[in-house]
């Protein structure tokens, strides 16, 4: 059983979910709240699983809602949901430590798919919005700022976890991995289970921050 707390502004966008979550016995909604403070307070309370995020709401909003469920290092794990696609406030909520985000027009399987990924450690990111973050993160990191040959937890980095860090910046999935470097998946998750221990990333999405921040990965053409 997944718990969720639903945070949205919209009394009815929260009936909508709470609908859907319960009609799956493997989800409980466990508490709702109207604005970002309510979301901090109830997320300490009820430590649910997932908190599925609101961005804009009044008052405090979801970004900082965010930083402070991550910061204060409890189980629960943020997935941010947005009416606008590369919405400018996402991106700054998952530096504050979302696990993902996705589309409220996602389709329900999508979104139950999404909240049991992230219940797991897994990272979620709206399949179709993937690129074009990669993009937008490339565009915010100031010129000069990366400094990968510096970073210590890049030495620590075997030659073989240096090539999956990249290529988890390069949007890729296990998969995909598995056939650039012709290793089995299950290799290929280990792997990535030990760069995301080494770097101090709680899950993909952080990996792919870290991998921009530091010039190790860049949008292709295209």
């Amino acid at each position: 059983m997944t718990t969720v707390l639903v945070v949205d502004d919209q009394p009815l966008q929260r009936y909508g979910f709470r609908m859907l979550l319960d009609s799956v016995p493997e989800t409980e909604v466990v508490g709702e709240a109207a604005h970002g403070a309510e979301a901090v307070r109830k997320a300490a309370e009820l430590r649910p699983d997932v908190v599925l995020m609101d961005v804009r709401m009044p008052g405090m909003d979801g970004i900082e809602a965010t930083r402070r469920i991550v910061a204060a290092g409890d189980r629960s794990r943020v997935l941010v949901l947005t009416t606008f696609d590369l919405d400018e406030y996402v991106h700054a909520a998952l530096r504050a430590g979302a696990s993902g985000f996705l589309l409220k027009d996602a389709r329900p399987e999508e979104l139950l798919a999404g909240i049991r990924a992230v219940a797991v450690g897994d990272a979620v990111i709206a399949p179709a919005l993937t690129r074009r973050l990669l993009h937008e993160f490339a565009r915010l990191v100031p010129p000069g700022t990366a400094g990968g040959a510096e970073d210590p937890r890049l030495a620590s980095l075997t030659d073989r976890e240096r090539e999956i860090l990249v290529a988890i910046g390069k949007g890729w999935t296990n998969g995909e991995i598995a056939a650039r470097f012709v290793l089995s998946e299950s290799t290929v998750k280990t792997h990535v289970g030990r760069v995301l221990a080494k770097i101090g990333a709680r899950d993909r999405v952080q990996a792919v921050i870290f991998a921009y921040d530091r010039g190790l990965a860049r949008p292709q053409a295209g």
